[in-house]
C-alpha cells in the first residue's frame, strides 16, 4: 500500500469521474464550441457571481494570465514572500509580463491591508516601479494551508480602490478555505478583479483551472491564453471532470481537514518534531528537531511506504487528499506514533 502525501495533486480520477468524462459532449474549444467547457465556465462564473470565466490547463497559466492582464512591463505586483506566483511559477512574472514582485513579510503567507499600504510605491517617484496589482493566495501553500478572514480581504480591497490597484486571488486551494471558514464563493467574487480556481488539487480532477473576471478581461485573457499556448481543442473531456468534482468533491474536503489536524496533533506530541504550523485545512507543515536528519526521517517513512515532501529550509510537508483513505490514515498515525 503506497501512501502518497506529497501533494493533493497526486489524485487519480474515480471510476464515476472517468465515466462522466467518457460521456462528455465535446466540440472545439478554440472556436468556443465545446459545450462542456462552456458549461463549466458558466457554472463557475455563476457560482462566484462574476461575469465570465475561462478554462486553463493549469493554475500557473491562469495566474500568469491574470498578471499580464493587470500590469504593464516595468510595473510591480505586491504579494507575500511565500507567494506561489513568485516561488513556483518559474519566474513567469518577469519572463511573461516583465514585472517585479514586492515581497511582503506576512505571517504564514497571509498579508494585511496595512502591509499592502506600506508596500505601494509613490506613483510620482519614477525611480521605483509603478505598483499596479495586489495578488493574494488563499489558502497559502508555503504558509501551511492558512486561510484569510473576509474582513481583512475587504480592507485590502479598499486599499486597492484608494490607490487604483487591481486585485487578484490565486485560489488554487480556495475550495479548502471556503469549506473550512464556511464562506460562499460569491463573497470572493464581490472583492476581486480576477480569481483563479483549481480543479485538480483538493477536488480531484486530473487537469484544469479556471480564471474568473469581467467579460472584457476574459476576452483579453483568451488572447493571452493563446499566446501562452494554452488553447485546447476537445477539452470538454477535462471540463467534465471539473463539473463532476464541483458536484461531488467540495463538501468532502472536511474529511481531508480532519485527517490533517489529526496528523498535526500526533506530530506536535512527538519528541522528534520541533514545530508544527497551525493546521487549518489539508496541509501540515512541520520542522524536525536539530539532531534528526531530514533525509533519514523521510527515508524511514519511505520504508513504510509513506511519502511526504520537503519544502527546503528544514520544512517538511504532508498534504491530505481524497485518495488518502481512512485505512491509510490509521496506518500513518500508528507509524508516526511508533517512531517516537
Amino acid at each position: 500500500m503506497e501512501i502518497n502525501l506529497i501533494s493533493d495533486t497526486v489524485t487519480k480520477p474515480s471510476t464515476a469521474m472517468l465515466q462522466t468524462m467518457f460521456n462528455a459532449k465535446v466540440g472545439d474549444d478554440v472556436y468556443k464550441t465545446d459545450p462542456t467547457v462552456n458549461k463549466l465556465e458558466e457554472t463557475l462564473a455563476d457560482l462566484f457571481g462574476m461575469e465570465s470565466a475561462l478554462f486553463f490547463p493549469s493554475g500557473t497559466m491562469a495566474n500568469q494570465t491574470a498578471l499580464k492582464l493587470h500590469t504593464n512591463p516595468g510595473e510591480q505586483v505586491i504579494c507575500d514572500k511565500y507567494s506561489h506566483i513568485y516561488h513556483y511559477e518559474g519566474g513567469g512574472a518577469s519572463f511573461n509580463s516583465g514585472i517585479s514582485c514586492n515581497l511582503l513579510d506576512g505571517t504564514r503567507g497571509l498579508i494585511t491591508a496595512d502591509l499592502v499600504k506600506s508596500g505601494i510605491n509613490d506613483p510620482d517617484f519614477y525611480h521605483a516601479p509603478l505598483t499596479s496589482l495586489v495578488s493574494i493566495e488563499n489558502t497559502t501553500n508555503k504558509g501551511g494551508g492558512a486561510c484569510y478572514e473576509l474582513e481583512e480581504l475587504q480592507k485590502m480591497k479598499q486599499v486597492c480602490l484608494e490607490h487604483n490597484l487591481k486585485y487578484h486571488l490565486d485560489g488554487a486551494r480556495l475550495w479548502n478555505a471556503i469549506v473550512a471558514k464556511k464562506q460562499h464563493p460569491k463573497e470572493f467574487g464581490k472583492l476581486f478583479d480576477t480569481i483563479s480556481v483549481c480543479l485538480s488539487k483538493g477536488l480531484g480532477a486530473p487537469v484544469g483551472s479556471v480564471l474568473l473576471g469581467t467579460k472584457a478581461d476574459m476576452k483579453r485573457a483568451l488572447r493571452i491564453r493563446k499566446i501562452f499556448g494554452g488553447n485546447m481543442r476537445q477539452s470538454g473531456y477535462l471540463a467534465a471532470a471539473g463539473l463532476y468534482a464541483l458536484e461531488h468533491n467540495v463538501t468532502r474536503l472536511e474529511e481531508d481537514h480532519r485527517r490533517a489536524k489529526e496528523l498535526g496533533l500526533i506530530l506536535s506530541n512527538s519528541p522528534f518534531i520541533a514545530k508544527v504550523e497551525p493546521v487549518e485545512t489539508n496541509i501540515v507543515i512541520f520542522n524536525l528537531v536539530a539532531q534528526v536528519d531530514e533525509k533519514a526521517f523521510m527515508n524511514q517513512l519511505k520504508l513504510k511506504n509513506i511519502h511526504i515532501s520537503s519544502m527546503g529550509h528544514g520544512k517538511l510537508r504532508i498534504v491530505t487528499h481524497l485518495d488518502y483513505k481512512e485505512v491509510m490514515h490509521t496506518y500513518v498515525l500508528e507509524t508516526l506514533q511508533k517512531m517516537r
